[in-house]
């Protein structure tokens, strides 16, 4: 049976002397918001939510919490320039199959998407505010993932067609 992992980019945010501390904008939320309405439709009634402690990541999945009924964990190793093989690495030592929902930033996001499904960081993906990268292997080491698809704001038809 295979895992399944949710890269999240957080929504648009303001700019900001102190990156930690940058808030997501009024479209951010709106971002945000749209695509935690998406995921409560993806059978992740069991995930878990892990986030970046910078606010704007940490008001981005308050949003997926909020949508799917679940509480937030802070990762402090899923900031923007943390590397990509540590979140591998603790990926790895998770004990459970439930789905993981990842909300940090760019770069991470990109080069572990890259890491993990390419098994090179620098072959990541281009993630807009808010997008979303579904994964899938069976252990997430270097290129053993799948990208089952990849979702955007846009990309989210309402209120016609939910999936």
């Amino acid at each position: 049976m295979s895992k399944r992992l949710l890269i999240m980019r957080h929504g648009e945010a303001g700019p900001g002397s102190v990156d930690a501390e940058r808030k997501l904008t009024a479209r951010g939320h709106a971002e945000a918001a749209r695509m935690a309405d998406w995921l409560q439709y993806q059978e992740l009634d069991e995930a878990r939510i892990l986030a970046s402690p910078y606010v704007r990541a940490r008001q981005t999945a308050d949003h997926v919490a909020a949508s799917l009924g679940r509480e937030v964990e802070s990762l402090a190793m899923v900031t923007p320039d943390d590397p990509p093989e540590a979140v591998s690495d603790w990926l790895l030592e998770q004990p459970g199959r439930e789905p993981l929902v990842l909300v940090s930033h760019m770069p991470l996001v990109g080069a572990l998407a890259g890491l993990l499904v390419e098994g090179r960081s620098d072959r990541g993906l281009g993630f807009t505010t808010a997008a979303v990268a579904e994964l899938e292997a069976e252990v997430w080491a270097a290129g053993c993932a799948r990208l089952r698809r990849f979702m955007a704001p846009n990309d989210v038809a309402w209120p016609d067609k939910r999936t």
